[in-house]
């Protein structure tokens, strides 16, 4: 008996124009964040970020999620070009040295002491917004029922989610840090990585065939 696809546990139906589709017809929209070091900054600098901060939640009239990704720091490409210089080394010492930094840096990396982290902010929308009054909350205007999803009302829908995502790229901006939203192909290798970290970790993603990015 074959193994089910891992299509079939995901709630999303499909991936259009750079917008996740579920399969109740909800609409969700994916920006990733950059970062700042907090830490590094000045006690005043801190409490500005935490007042921008604070405004930016207390502006929001609906619900979104944070996601933060921790990872092992992918240097494949790094650890080859240390292979290559060992190898390319016509003097024995530094042939050498080349080659225990080369077995350091590979041991650091598989203790799994270096960490990356990516932190992206999930911004839903639903058809009953669309229909109903704008902004009030996700009040749903009908029966709790998978609707059909036309192409009009995914395109009215495609547009309200990404005013709330200008909004809210907007509002990180005041406090220091940038975001953008994902792409079709950007949002298909995101999902594929967290399903398959392993493969992810090393760098590996398979192709994305054209006639799917939309």
């Amino acid at each position: 008996m074959p193994k089910p696809a891992t299509q079939q546990f995901l709630e999303i139906e499909q991936i259009k124009e750079g917008v996740l589709v579920l399969k109740n017809k909800a609409l969700r929209g994916v920006l990733m964040v950059s970062s700042q070091n907090f830490a590094l900054k000045s006690e005043e600098e801190q409490n500005a970020i935490i007042y921008q901060f604070q405004n930016f939640l207390n502006s929001l009239d609906f619900s979104c999620q944070i996601v933060v990704q921790s990872r092992r720091l992918n240097i494949t490409g790094y650890l080859e070009k240390l292979k290559q210089l060992e190898s390319l080394q016509e003097n024995e010492l530094l042939k050498i040295q080349t080659g225990e930094y080369y077995n350091f840096i590979r041991s650091l990396v598989g203790a799994g002491t270096i960490m990356t982290k990516s932190f992206y902010v999930v911004i839903p929308f639903t058809m009953g917004e669309a229909e109903g009054p704008i902004g009030s909350g996700g009040i749903l205007t009908r029966k709790p029922e998978i609707p059909n999803l036309t192409e009009e009302m995914f395109q009215r829908c495609k547009s309200q989610i990404w005013q709330r995502m200008e909004f809210i790229a907007l509002g990180l901006r005041r406090c220091g840090l940038k975001a953008i939203p994902l792409t079709t192909p950007e949002l298909i290798e995101l999902f594929w990585s967290l399903h398959h970290p392993q493969e992810a970790e090393i760098g590996y993603y398979p192709e994305i065939p054209p006639e799917i990015i939309t």
